[in-house]
């Protein structure tokens, strides 16, 4: 029994690790926005090298590798703190190679595949942040045009981007999810407002006022009505590298860093604490092996993924407030790592699918908890 990466996997790995050399000074996985004209740079060079497209099909110009490959891209690339895996060459660009018109591939796959175009997602409302199917942005067809009116809020990153990847009710309030379709919209498209709504870490998500913004019918990825199935066929493309458990043990890495230069190691609370927090970085990363695992023998990994994320969130908010417990005054300075891990692990709850969800998902799926009395 084989319980490692391959020969080959952990080669590319050590590519992957020299390569980020270049880029050690980056870290962008925290506030990415700071660091946006850097970010985007980064991408270019790892286009360059065909990284952005690794699992893609090789017609539609990717290199078709196993999902072990982009795992242990973005495991590494998160641990060297450099970035976080960007939407468009994951959630856009597969659904667009599944579902794209030969036009759409034409247009925008070459440049996702090269790191020149990015998206975000513009799925939650203010009404509508775990429940999709209560999404309320409306897209009304005219001949070859829709008109979308409506609000979409807390935006990752929609301040740089160059597309919105717009989820907009085309049928009635009813129909819930299927009245629902996809589309891309520029983000500089006349009626498009993009406003900041500031996070404690010190970076922005966004608001974004669609004020009759007309979008032609060619921009509608899949059929109108019928985004509801490739959302949730979308997010299962990217189960596998949407927490890495290595951006977990870099946080605990920095942790104990931190507890050695200010001689905390020798105090049998801190190291008791070092020593639990390090059994929650392997689990999060056995779990991240998990959710791989079912993915490449073709299983539905929502109960994985689920776990997963929940793991990952506890660990990186327990890691942070252990620093903070233990490393004394110091830690509330606004600037310092140890609160910045702090301050950013308070969102972790919500990014992703908040951790209530994806407990009810383990319960109900994974135990059988919680059906109809």
């Amino acid at each position: 029994m084989n319980l490692g990466f391959s020969r080959e996997e952990e080669a590319f790995r050590a590519e992957v690790v020299a390569f980020l050399d270049d880029w050690r000074d980056l870290d962008a996985f925290y506030c990415q926005g700071h660091h946006w004209e850097r970010v985007r740079a980064l991408f270019r060079a790892m286009g360059e090298r065909g990284w952005l497209a690794l699992v893609w099909p090789e017609e539609a110009g990717g290199l078709a590798m196993p999902l072990s490959w982009e795992y242990l891209l973005w495991d590494e690339v998160a641990y060297a703190r450099a970035a976080r895996n960007p939407l468009a060459s994951g959630i856009v660009a597969k659904t667009i190679i599944r579902h794209g018109s030969e036009a759409q591939k034409r247009e925008w796959l070459p440049p996702i595949r090269a790191g020149e175009l990015h998206f975000s997602l513009g799925y939650s409302e203010p009404e509508a942040g775990s429940d999709l199917a209560a999404v309320r942005c409306r897209a009304e067809r005219r001949g070859d045009t829709y008109v979308v009116t409506g609000q979409k809020c807390w935006q990752s990153y929609a301040q740089d981007m160059d597309c919105l990847w717009l989820l907009a009710r085309t049928g009635s309030q009813e129909s819930r999810g299927a009245g629902l379709s996809l589309f891309v919209v520029p983000r500089d498209a006349p009626g498009v407002r993009v406003g900041p709504l500031p996070t404690l870490d010190g970076d922005q998500l966004n608001e974004i006022h669609l004020d009759a913004v007309e979008v032609p019918v060619a921009s509608r990825v899949g059929p109108e009505n019928g985004a509801w199935k490739i959302v949730g066929e979308a997010l299962a493309d990217e189960r596998h590298i949407q927490f890495a458990p290595k951006r977990v043990r870099r946080d605990l890495e920095e942790v104990v860093a931190f507890a050695r230069e200010h001689q905390l190691v020798g105090h049998p609370h801190v190291r008791r604490s070092l020593a639990d927090l390090a059994v929650r970085v392997e689990e999060a990363e056995i779990w991240g092996l998990r959710v791989l695992d079912a993915m490449q023998k073709g299983r539905d990994a929502a109960v994985e993924a689920a776990a997963n994320k929940v793991v990952h969130t506890l660990a990186c908010q327990e890691i942070a407030r252990a620093a903070m417990a233990f490393g004394g005054p110091e830690t509330l300075v606004d600037g310092n790592r140890m609160n910045t891990l702090w301050r950013q692990s308070l969102w972790e709850t919500i990014g992703g699918g908040t951790t209530e969800i994806m407990r009810s998902i383990v319960a109900r799926q994974g135990l059988g908890l919680g059906g109809r009395r």
